[in-house]
């Protein structure tokens, strides 16, 4: 499989040191198949333990791996928008963004990007259409994942059976407006915020399987998503919707 534009794969990384070498052999099981492009792993302060080495052991040894460290971060939507950042000034026509700890798959990873070849803005990852689940995730997790869902479409107007995903890839033009925006997410909810943004650009909902790592999603995340979600519906019903 050949792809002939630019491309990019942005990814937080923290405390993956337990996975990191079964992760990697994942990786290069897809990329090696493909059109060389480059992998950004965005590591902060929120890491403990040796994923900044290995991550600079990686990037000595095969090049298309860059080890991103931004110290400045303050969660983890600092985090993807740096990778984003780094990946767009590097001039990549392509970028996804995924989620370490094999919680996403890299399988999917060729179909992102071959739905981005085919015209579409943007690739969102779906686990809830045909081709996509969310294996052995907990109940927690199902459950806040598909009403986050429902909420978020019943209130913002939007339209994707999956609202939540972290998987998801963007033409170059899009990552540019993505920059330019002051989020209000600060957790999880930053890809809900981000799809309805996206709402009027056109967008593929491709499948993927997910494992979640755990169950635990903060009070704060949740609190979080809670009041960047009336935001934007108060602001739909005042006639004053905001998109990118």
């Amino acid at each position: 499989m050949f792809y002939y534009k630019k491309w990019a794969i942005v990814i937080p990384m923290a405390n993956e040191e337990q996975d990191f070498n079964v992760f990697i052999e994942m990786l290069n099981f897809v990329i090696n198949e493909l059109h060389p492009g480059n992998i950004y792993f965005v590591v902060d302060k929120a890491s403990k333990d040796r994923t900044l080495e290995l991550c600079k052991a990686l990037s000595a040894k095969d090049e298309r791996y860059v080890t991103v460290w931004a110290p400045e971060n303050r969660n983890v939507v600092d985090a993807y928008i740096k990778g984003l950042r780094v990946a767009y000034e590097a001039g990549n026509d392509l970028i996804i963004e995924m989620d370490a700890g094999l919680s996403h798959d890299p399988r999917a990873i060729p179909m992102f990007l071959r739905v981005l070849n085919e015209g579409n803005d943007c690739a969102f990852g779906s686990r809830f259409i045909n081709g996509g689940s969310m294996g052995d995730s907990p109940f927690k997790r199902r459950l806040l994942s598909k009403t986050g869902t429902v909420l978020a479409n019943v209130l913002l107007g939007t339209n994707l059976y999956d609202m939540t995903s972290g998987f998801q890839g963007f033409h170059r033009d899009v990552v540019a407006k993505i920059l330019n925006h002051n989020f209000k997410s600060k957790a999880h909810f930053y890809q809900t915020e981000l799809r309805y943004l996206l709402r009027n650009h056109r967008t593929f909902e491709v499948p993927i399987h997910y494992n979640a790592p755990s169950p635990r999603v903060s009070g704060h995340a949740i609190k979080n998503a809670y009041q960047t979600l009336f935001y934007y519906f108060l602001l739909r019903i005042s006639g004053k919707a905001m998109n990118l």
